[in-house]
């Protein structure tokens, strides 16, 4: 990968290898939210993903998840306009697409994959499997998002 391409390459212009590096392994991208219809609101909530790995906070899946959950979303360049509300505030490429640096926890500034953990913006830890809790009570899991 190029010298610290996040700040001099548009993410249109990385290569797939660095625009998948720009994930900084949070995996808050892998919790269930709720978005409200009325306000466009999103919440987010601890109940993750069946794929997500709670110890890792990566997809467990990750090279086949599209197909074991259709509604997974593919984040692209292209697609950055359309989703980037729903993305974390925290999550590198949402900084990006609205201009904004990284945060000085991101594995790509400070060289470790553990300094997301660290600083306490991962959910390591605090996430329920989707099937454990049945839908209709997501809203008793929403949570403020770790590290906002």
């Amino acid at each position: 990968m190029r010298d610290r391409f996040w700040e001099r390459v548009r993410p249109g212009r990385m290569t797939p290898e660095e625009w998948e590096a720009l994930c900084d392994g949070c995996g808050k991208c892998c919790l269930n939210k709720l978005e409200d219809e009325e306000t466009g609101e999103v919440a987010l909530t601890r109940v993750a993903c069946r794929l997500l790995d709670d110890r890792t906070c990566r997809c467990g899946q990750y090279a086949i998840r599209k197909t074991l959950v259709p509604e997974c979303i593919r984040l692209t360049p292209q697609t950055m306009g359309d989703v980037a509300y729903f993305m974390p505030e925290t999550c590198a490429y949402r900084l990006l697409h609205e201009g904004k640096p990284l945060k000085w926890w991101h594995p790509l500034v400070s060289g470790d994959p553990e300094t997301v953990h660290e600083a306490g913006i991962s959910v390591r830890g605090i996430t329920v499997p989707e099937f454990e809790v049945p839908e209709e009570d997501w809203e008793d899991y929403i949570i403020e998002e770790p590290g906002t």
